[in-house]
């Protein structure tokens, strides 16, 4: 019997959107090219999986999808956190919320969120065939069926593209769906790294390799000295720059490294304002008068750190503590809580967590996912030009997305 739908692409949105359609009684052949479904999924939350994000409603999750969140309002409506949660509750799989809102499974392994997708997928029936396919038939605007790469033919009245952005084609994310789209008819807006490290050709960041900074101040600014963006939390410094949290929250925020010039300002005494640190740092100087200044840092910064903060204060290393003066220490505490760092870029495409751009949610019926371009085309996850920080939010993306699309199918 011909399948009447097609998903293409084995991860959560492909195998959300290809079991949703099937407990709706469709007969749904998935289509994954690798030879396990589930590849990048299992190295999600560094192998933990963080599948969702609770500390938001509906317009909060949206704010914490900065590129086209009000794309997702819908399906966040139909299916967000909550029946997310209730969905793997349902399948034996529970989960334990950590810092920010961000929930994991309880044995805090993503191969167990995988084997329940996979048992969801034998549950409904789905047919899982290793097989890439090279191309949607599309006839009089509307889907007729898929042909693969060995140049079988399979007919359907609807097809799912799921295949994934750019980001570790090591897992199969090669960018086939905007082939897919682009031959439909659909503008692809252009793959950009997002959620991914940024480089620096300060030779500080390898200096500091290996240093965590947490609970600091994190602004970006552009060549205008315009903020582009601002936030809290923890980083990390690399051979090649910075990373961490709140670092790979901010790239999905930026463009055009070269026309930006873009520069990164830590505040790494965050909780204090300028005023108290100065009075801070004059507390620690009156407890060491005769001693060099370069000595007399070690409660205030962790080891790595206090070289550089020696050599950015503007203080000669060997002035001793009583001899600093009032303008010396409120510059000292400027560059504290401003500490500059340029940016000169990402680091490959293939190493972001996600692609930023794909097929423009403007061509795509927020509701069903279904292309407003070709009948029975239907879009689901990091395929469509939708990015959100860091945090559970693009991975509950996948899976709003391909559950609209599976509810929907024809």
């Amino acid at each position: 019997m011909a399948s009447q739908v097609v998903v293409i692409g084995g991860g959560p949105a492909g195998m959300m959107a290809a079991g949703m359609a099937a407990v709706r009684g469709k007969d749904v052949i998935l289509f994954e090219k690798n030879k396990s479904l589930g590849k990048k999924l299992l190295l999600t939350g560094k192998g933990r999986c963080n599948i969702t994000n609770i500390s938001y409603d509906t317009q909060g999750f949206v704010e914490n999808i900065p590129v086209n969140g009000s794309f997702m309002y819908s399906s966040l409506k139909t299916f967000g956190s909550s029946q997310l949660i209730e969905f793997f509750n349902n399948l034996g799989l529970f989960f334990i919320e950590e810092r920010g809102g961000r929930v994991f499974p309880q044995t805090q392994r993503a191969s167990d969120v995988l084997e329940k997708l996979e048992y969801f997928l034998r549950k409904s029936r789905v047919r899982v065939i290793n097989g890439d396919v090279d191309q949607v038939v599309i006839e009089n605007g509307a889907v007729k069926g898929v042909y693969l790469s060995n140049d079988l033919y399979y007919p359907a009245k609807s097809v799912v593209v799921a295949t994934g952005g750019l980001s570790y084609p090591q897992t199969g994310s090669t960018g086939d769906g905007y082939w897919f789209a682009e031959f439909a008819g659909h503008h692809i807006v252009e793959p950009t790294a997002a959620l991914i490290p940024l480089e620096s050709s300060d030779k500080v960041c390898r200096e500091l390799q290996g240093l965590t900074l947490k609970n600091v101040g994190f602004k970006v600014y552009d060549k205008d000295e315009k903020l582009a963006y601002e936030d809290f939390g923890e980083m990390l410094f690399t051979h090649f720059g910075i990373s961490g949290p709140i670092v790979l929250s901010a790239s999905v925020h930026l463009r055009d490294y070269e026309e930006n010039k873009y520069t990164v300002s830590i505040d790494l005494k965050s909780a204090i304002d300028h005023e108290t640190l100065e009075k801070r740092l004059q507390s620690e100087f009156d407890e060491v008068p005769r001693q060099n200044f370069s000595n007399s840092l070690g409660k205030l910064f962790p080891g790595k750190l206090t070289s550089v903060m020696v050599k950015r204060s503007g203080i000669q290393p060997d002035k001793k503590c009583s001899d600093i003066t009032k303008e010396e220490r409120a510059e000292f505490a400027r560059r504290i809580k401003d500490f500059r760092i340029p940016i000169t870029g990402t680091r490959p495409i293939e190493e972001a967590i996600i692609t930023s751009g794909g097929v423009d949610p403007k061509e795509i019926n927020p509701s069903t996912m279904e292309s407003k371009l070709v009948k029975g085309l239907y879009f689901a996850g990091e395929v469509i030009d939708v990015s959100g920080y860091t945090g559970g939010f693009n991975l509950q993306v996948a899976f709003s997305t391909g559950y609209a699309a599976g509810d929907n199918v024809k």
